[in-house]
């Protein structure tokens, strides 16, 4: 298996540091508001990863932080008049309504920043006792000319950063590009006791402090999107290393960005999309295809029509299944065959960095050769390789469709026979958003109730 690491910028083969054991580390989210689409695409990305590793027998121990304190916490806590730890369990709460709905395995542990406080401040004490670190008026940062490697994850150079150029100039550090690790206590501001008096940890250290606590000083991956890179992964490095002289992570991962119509979205050019606003009008399973249909790695499109054609892809695969399971198919299957050629296609894609979109594709061809044998074992198969990536698992339910469903449908074909191809597309997205399947025979439209 060869996977992309960020860090030597090419595909190298997984061998983890540890036979038939995976420990990994996805950086998670800051809990002040309802998770967007950037972080769906994040998660259902190394959901993904991780499924697949223990698909090929690894023990994964798979652990993802919460930053349950930070300037924008503090901020929204002093607007509404609640403490920052009603903000935070508010929103940790709401992050797993959010992620259960898209079928994401939940981590092996999820610690949070305010619950490590100790862990963090230990890690400081040594990089102040190793002359990484300095204190300046109660705050301490991270001197990065102490660390002749900085710049080693994202390729950047100290001439690439000068003073205020990116970084704003602070005249207590002694570089613009240093890092607080701790923070001195503002009036109003939660804050915990430590060695250089009342504060609270900065960013970068809660990663590196709970990384290591939860999985060793050195482990296989760490994961996170592009925009992590720099500064938070790069920070992380140089304050992991510092402090322990060993190397910090093996496999270096980073999913790419996200556009809205071919522009970056954005709160103030009001393409900001929230997970919850599109379930609204789609399935948690439309949106997961959607994600894993473009490779990790690359820019990912979002639109009205690519979650269409999404929807479109899903419902030809859940055909495939569900139409070639029944003992009458057993009894018509023609062409009985051997179909791990298929199980190899799928498996060389997810081993190639983890090509979900090429693995999509080999289901799609399964599913081609399926409908065309009526083969309950190929269409078996494609239900058991689709839930490696978490798709496919929902059985078809016999059960009454209300008539808000059928006049739907029935206003579709309506569309379908005038042409009207968007119109039709959008009543098939807002069948689905509501929970049901629509499938076209040559003798008409067929309903079916989807589990949830």
């Amino acid at each position: 298996m060869q996977v992309y690491n960020t860090l030597n910028r090419r595909k190298e083969e997984f061998v983890p540091l540890k036979p038939h054991e995976v420990n990994m580390y996805v950086c998670g989210v800051t809990v002040y508001d309802y998770c967007h689409l950037g972080h769906a695409r994040a998660y259902i990305v190394f959901d993904m990863i991780r499924r697949y590793l223990l698909h090929k027998g690894y023990q994964v121990n798979y652990i993802q932080n919460f930053t349950d304190i930070d300037d924008k916490i503090i901020r929204k806590a002093n607007e509404s008049g609640q403490s920052h730890q009603e903000i935070t369990e508010k929103f940790i709460r709401e992050y797993f309504a959010d992620f259960d709905r898209l079928g994401i395995l939940r981590a092996t542990d999820y610690p949070k920043a305010t619950e490590h406080i100790a862990d963090i401040i230990a890690a400081i004490e040594t990089l102040v006792q190793k002359g990484h670190a300095y204190a300046v008026n109660g705050d301490v940062y991270y001197d990065v000319t102490s660390f002749p490697q900085y710049g080693k994850l994202s390729g950047r150079k100290f001439t690439d950063n000068e003073a205020g150029a990116r970084v704003a100039i602070d005249d207590a550090k002694k570089n613009p590009l240093d890092f607080a690790l701790w923070k001195a206590a503002k009036p109003g501001e939660p804050a915990w006791p430590s060695p250089w008096g009342e504060g609270r940890p900065g960013w970068h250290i809660e990663c590196s402090a709970m990384s290591m606590k939860k999985l060793g000083r050195s482990f296989d991956i760490h994961g996170g999107g592009q925009d992590l890179i720099f500064p938070h992964h790069e920070n992380e490095i140089a304050q992991s290393e510092g402090a322990t002289g060993q190397s910090y992570v093996k496999y270096w991962l980073h999913n790419g960005f996200v556009n809205i119509n071919d522009e970056k979205m954005s709160k103030s050019l009001g393409n900001f999309f929230t997970i919850r606003d599109i379930l609204k009008k789609y399935s948690p399973e439309t949106l997961r295809f959607f994600v894993l249909s473009t490779h990790y790695r690359s820019p990912i499109n979002f639109s009205e029509e690519q979650l269409i054609e999404a929807q479109k892809g899903l419902d030809r695969l859940y055909q495939a299944v569900w139409e070639n399971t029944s003992s009458a198919d057993i009894e018509r299957s023609r062409n009985v065959r051997d179909y791990a050629s298929f199980e190899k296609e799928f498996m060389d894609y997810m081993d190639d960095d983890f090509n979900s979109a090429g693995a999509l594709g080999a289901l799609f061809n399964l599913a081609t050769v399926a409908n065309r044998d009526h083969s309950p074992q190929a269409a078996a198969l494609l239900k058991k390789l689709g839930g490696i990536l978490g798709l496919l698992q929902a059985e078809k339910k016999s059960a009454e469709i209300p008539a808000a469903i059928t006049a739907l449908a029935d206003q579709r074909a309506a569309a379908k026979k005038n042409k009207d191809f968007a119109l039709a597309d959008k009543l098939r997205a807002e069948i689905t958003a509501k929970g049901y399947a629509i499938k076209d025979t040559t003798q008409g439209f067929v309903l079916s109730k989807l589990s949830k």
